[in-house]
């Protein structure tokens, strides 16, 4: 059942503010973002869009978003993103470490983002727990900048620990939330900085929960448009 926090929070908003917590440990209680980073996250699920939606209440100069699937990009451009770049596919024959760099590599000439100085990339999250993704996301930070792993994905991956080493970079594991993250995330909803309505984009009936769970499988609907948050009104 959904609890009504505040006047200014809806029962709706009420549903996602665990994840959105998340978010807020994430850049807030460990990168310690600032106002005015360079932010790019990966992966455009509700987790990695909610991260986007804190680094802009937070002051981010640039939220970069990363998917394979261009519709959650277009998704991202919209509520809270300032870039999105599709990940290219990985050739054949090439390594893992060799596509991780190449994505990099193409990201920042896409983007026109430099490796170091001003315009270079603060604070990588990564929500999506790709390999891949985690590999490019430490190839692109800055010297000096700061990786937090938020995204589930196999429990041993392989890092390029050359650029850990020698651009020293802070690489931080995060895990739900924290002391202090809730009420930060209902702070951000209430003065209207975050905006958790438009993360649900399909609602269904109790009876009609299977379906849901079907849709939310797809990850689109009919129409073509991304699944991103699906809420199962409560039995009558």
């Amino acid at each position: 059942m959904l609890h009504k926090i505040s006047d200014k929070v809806s029962f709706e908003d009420g549903a996602m503010m665990e994840p959105l917590s998340v978010a807020v440990h994430a850049l807030n209680n460990l990168a310690k973002m600032r106002s005015g980073d360079n932010v790019i996250i990966f992966g455009a699920g509700p987790v990695g869009l909610l991260c986007m939606a804190v680094a802009k209440a937070l002051g981010a100069a640039r939220v970069v978003a990363v998917d394979i699937q261009p519709e959650r990009l277009e998704f991202a451009k919209k509520y809270a993103a300032t870039d999105v770049f599709v990940s290219p596919r990985k050739n054949e024959g090439e390594t893992g470490e060799a596509y991780a760099e190449r994505c990099a590599d193409e990201l920042r000439k896409a983007l026109n983002i430099p490796a170091l100085g001003a315009g270079s990339l603060d604070v990588a999250i990564d929500a999506s727990g790709a390999p891949a993704c985690i590999a490019a996301g430490l190839h692109l930070l800055r010297p000096a900048g700061t990786f937090v792993q938020v995204g589930m994905g196999p429990s041993t991956v392989p890092i390029p620990m050359f650029a850990i080493v020698t651009k020293q970079l802070t690489v931080l594991g995060s895990f739900r939330y924290g002391q202090g993250d809730y009420p930060l995330a209902i702070s951000l909803v209430e003065r209207g900085l975050v905006d958790l309505k438009p993360l649900v984009t399909h609602r269904y009936k109790f009876a009609d929960a299977l379906e849901a769970f079907e849709l939310t499988k797809k990850g689109k609907d009919a129409q073509g448009n991304p699944v991103i948050k699906v809420i199962i009104d409560k039995p009558l």
